[in-house]
């Protein structure tokens, strides 16, 4: 991993509960991603945010939520929500499928902790990418998972709708279509790799006044409907464990 990379990775993390994440085990510890002939997608502010509870903790499955800001909007709630069932942590980015540095974060965390359950969706980020790119950037992240998670139960989360900014009983037409796309082209690879599939676009494509002003972020409602059904689902595969 470059300098410049760990320094953007350490400006823009807010890492809670994370100990001994520091550049030098970023240089240990983070896989060589070949990005020399890769389309690169940024957005003007790049963010990360890391939680992972309970380190020290062993009694319980330990579980990883990997998203974007939705993810880090129902994270609290499940974990509250798994609360004496499995310790519950999440990596939330503004990283897409595509961009090689989602790769190194996940890959990163992953050796942080032993997870027993990843439940994971990346799809409102990363607009610059075509469907054709981005869905053949999955099996990449599923090889990550394979590579520092054998073990792992995976769950793949379908992306959420998107409203027209502060007139949310509109869907925005082709944010939406953008991310139902991806959900269908994602769900046919998971599928065939029977991944379970937890369907929160269906949790949400009723309910405009789940969301806030700007159409694709979540009130208290909605994020307490995601958490719900997130922690249903895994629970489930818990339970088949």
């Amino acid at each position: 991993m470059s300098t410049q990379l760990i320094s953007r990775f350490r400006a823009s993390s807010s890492i809670a509960g994370l100990t001994l994440l520091t550049a030098s085990i970023l240089l240990a510890a983070a896989p060589a991603f070949a990005a020399s002939k890769t389309h690169v997608v940024r957005e003007d502010i790049e963010w990360l945010d890391v939680w992972l509870p309970d380190t020290n903790s062993h009694a319980l499955p330990r579980v990883l939520l990997i998203g974007d800001s939705i993810t880090r909007g129902y994270g609290p709630r499940v974990e509250t929500n798994l609360k004496g069932v499995a310790y519950v942590g999440r990596l939330a980015t503004s990283k897409s499928l595509g961009d090689p540095a989602l790769l190194q974060q996940v890959a990163v965390i992953l050796q942080e902790q032993k997870f027993d359950v990843i439940h994971f969706n990346n799809g409102l980020h990363g607009s610059g990418y075509t469907q054709q790119e981005y869905a053949a950037a999955l099996p990449k992240l599923l090889a990550v998972f394979h590579r520092y998670a054998p073990a792992a139960k995976l769950i793949w989360a379908s992306s959420t709708d998107v409203r027209q900014k502060d007139h949310v009983e509109a869907v925005s037409a082709a944010d939406t279509q953008r991310v139902t796309e991806r959900n269908a082209a994602v769900a046919a690879i998971v599928t065939k790799k029977n991944i379970p599939i937890d369907d929160l676009f269906v949790v949400i494509k009723d309910h405009p006044e789940y969301h806030v002003h700007d159409g694709v972020h979540f009130n208290d409602t909605g994020y307490t409907a995601l958490a719900a059904q997130v922690a249903k689902s895994i629970q489930a595969v818990l339970a088949a464990r």
